[in-house]
């Protein structure tokens, strides 16, 4: 015969029993709030319009950037890039500038605004288009998430070096739209070459590349590796650029060879060119056929 069961094993069971259906119901409400919240739209950061400094990190690149958010939560981007500066201490007020001169021509009032601060210094000319992609993918498979926004239409512009950047960017990945006004250096060997030869006052650029690669009659093919001339084919998106025909003589010494190459490419999406006379390097800020034909490029795509 079994053991009698006493009267305190009944109390035992009766506590299990409460103790398994009040676990039982905890983890059913928890895989039910789960399930609900799984199903809800993200909730933005801010449901005005702000303007935010922040550092932002694809696939463990970290870069600044600076994000300009209309009221709306579903928003087109356009993601722009600043010129040279002297000192890396500079390329956030570059970078606030450059949003700022873009943001005064952009007729439309419903687009976000990124405006990336990428380094210049302590490194080769051309390297900073790590930090240039690393804005890009996250504004395209992050910052939704992140800001709690929708974002749809992806734009790139840039300025001078940022020109340089945008059009390298756009062999690398498709976009919705490319701006680039006065893109340069065009051909790194005729720059720095100018500088070996007393021509040119010398720039750190070219002083890096020297080091690195040593003169441009020793190493051409180096410094052409680095120069826009080499990225005239391939663009992944339409593509627009402007240029004051009154800029720099050493950007237009290489300007028509460049327009050369890109109008002959034979695997690039469209691509336009605005030439300005009498206009400089900041043609696109300051010209209003320019600022037209950029409005229309973008309305455009």
């Amino acid at each position: 015969m079994g053991h009698p069961i006493k009267p305190y094993m009944f109390k035992q069971v009766y506590l299990f029993i409460c103790k398994t259906k009040a676990m039982r119901y905890i983890l059913l409400l928890l895989f039910y709030c789960f399930s609900c919240s799984s199903d809800q739209p993200i909730q933005p950061i801010s449901n005005n319009a702000y303007r935010v400094v922040r550092t932002v990190t694809y696939q463990n690149t970290n870069v600044q950037v600076i994000i300009d958010k209309p009221t709306n939560n579903e928003v087109d981007v356009l993601i722009t890039y600043h010129g040279t500066v002297q000192s890396d201490a500079m390329v956030l007020n570059a970078a606030e500038n450059t949003l700022n001169q873009f943001k005064k021509i952009l007729e439309r009032t419903d687009m976000m605004l990124v405006s990336v601060a990428h380094p210049q210094l302590n490194i080769l000319f051309g390297d900073n288009i790590v930090q240039a992609e690393a804005a890009l993918l996250w504004v395209k498979h992050k910052a939704s998430e992140e800001l709690g926004i929708t974002i749809k239409k992806i734009f790139l512009a840039g300025h001078s070096q940022g020109g340089y950047l945008v059009t390298r960017l756009n062999t690398m990945h498709a976009t919705n739209g490319v701006i680039a006004n006065a893109p340069g250096p065009l051909n790194l060997v005729y720059r720095c070459g100018l500088e070996e030869i007393g021509q040119a006052p010398p720039t750190y650029a070219c002083n890096r590349l020297k080091i690195e690669y040593g003169t441009t009659t020793a190493n051409s093919n180096a410094y052409m590796q680095r120069s826009l001339l080499n990225f005239t084919n391939g663009f992944q998106s339409d593509i627009l650029f402007v240029q004051g025909l009154n800029d720099s003589a050493i950007q237009m010494h290489s300007w028509p060879v460049f327009k050369q190459d890109v109008l002959q490419c034979t695997n690039c999406q469209n691509t336009q060119f605005v030439e300005i006379p009498g206009a400089g390097h900041t043609a696109l800020f300051e010209n209003q056929t320019a600022k037209n034909k950029f409005n229309q490029f973008i309305q455009s795509l």
